[in-house]
């Protein structure tokens, strides 16, 4: 996330790594970082299945790039490392990341017949620097939001979205928050940058206009501090995607319950508007829809919820 300076962004980053080791030392589906670690406890590997292994280039899906993409032979990545299923370290901040996020995109290059430059970043910082040139594109579950559509074009891989989580025991919210009303007079805790922070701050004039005392949003930089807040009891409730609390929810050491989906987004690559690599992108995610590499992503990593039919570019946000 956006830091303000390396130095912090490290220290943070390996508080947010430690935080972690509980739940993947379980099992490495997908989720939210939580819990207070053992010393020394191990961090679980990522699942054993390469379903990229096997994927081959195919030429006319290649021809589709620009020929200066294809005489480099490389395209530079901005990708948000947090925790499963998206991306995270399975074997420490020093070796490779390992996730859904990370197959699909290599298993899309081995298509395109390139390697990738992979550069991590801050969440809230990619779409940004897709502007300047910094990065050819960006993954970290970004959802498609008709607002990200005016600056961003997006090519789909999978369909996530918004939910919410309590601490086990809680009894503040007890099902499902499907209108937000219900979180009048709580705080809830955030990631910057997201679509849940948007959507919070949106709509926080729901409770004043029903009568109501309004929610307040907390929005924390690092995915571990999110859980970490709601397990010491300084917000109420958790807003985040719905593969990653539902995860979460399932590991006892999160302490954590999941009440259900709020809004469903399609999840896509992010590009520069205008970017001339989005045929081929779309055309490589179909091409593994096709041949059934995307399946066995979406199986090994516990999505497979979240699968689409087709890669689309630049869908209409859900309503």
């Amino acid at each position: 996330m956006n830091l303000p300076g390396n130095g912090t962004r490290t220290r943070l980053r390996t508080v947010a790594a430690l935080i972690l080791v509980p739940l993947l030392t379980l099992t490495a589906a997908c989720g939210s970082d939580a819990g207070t670690p053992a010393a020394g406890a191990p961090v679980s590997p990522a699942p054993a299945d390469d379903p990229v292994a096997d994927v081959r280039t195919v030429d006319s899906i290649a021809a589709l790039l620009p020929s200066g993409v294809r005489t480099a032979g490389t395209l530079r990545v901005g990708s948000s490392v947090g925790a499963p299923p998206s991306a995270y370290y399975p074997n420490g901040q020093d070796k490779p990341p390992a996730g859904q996020d990370i197959d699909i995109a290599d298993a899309v290059a081995k298509v395109l017949g390139v390697k990738l430059e992979r550069q991590d970043a801050s969440f809230e910082t990619i779409l940004p620097a897709l502007g300047s040139g910094k990065y050819d594109f960006g993954t970290g579950n970004f959802g498609v939001t008709a607002e990200r559509l005016k600056t961003i074009d997006f090519v789909t891989y999978i369909n996530d979205g918004q939910g919410f989580a309590v601490k086990t025991g809680s009894t503040t919210l007890t099902d499902k928050v499907d209108d937000l009303t219900r979180l009048c007079g709580l705080t809830i805790g955030t990631g910057a940058g997201t679509t849940f922070e948007k959507t919070l701050t949106a709509q926080k004039g729901v409770c004043a206009a029903a009568g109501k005392k309004p929610y307040e949003v907390k929005v924390f930089s690092e995915n571990g501090a999110v859980t970490t807040a709601l397990q010491q009891g300084r917000i109420d409730v958790v807003m985040s995607t719905i593969n990653g609390l539902r995860y979460q929810a399932a590991q006892p050491a999160s302490q954590s319950t999941f009440l259900g989906e709020y809004h469903r987004l399609d999840v896509g690559f992010a590009f520069k508007k205008g970017s001339p690599l989005t045929p081929a992108f779309q055309a490589a995610v179909n091409e593994l829809i096709k041949n059934g590499t995307y399946q066995r992503i979406l199986k090994k990593w516990g999505t497979t919820d979240s699968r689409i039919d087709t890669s689309q570019t630049n869908p209409a946000e859900h309503t």
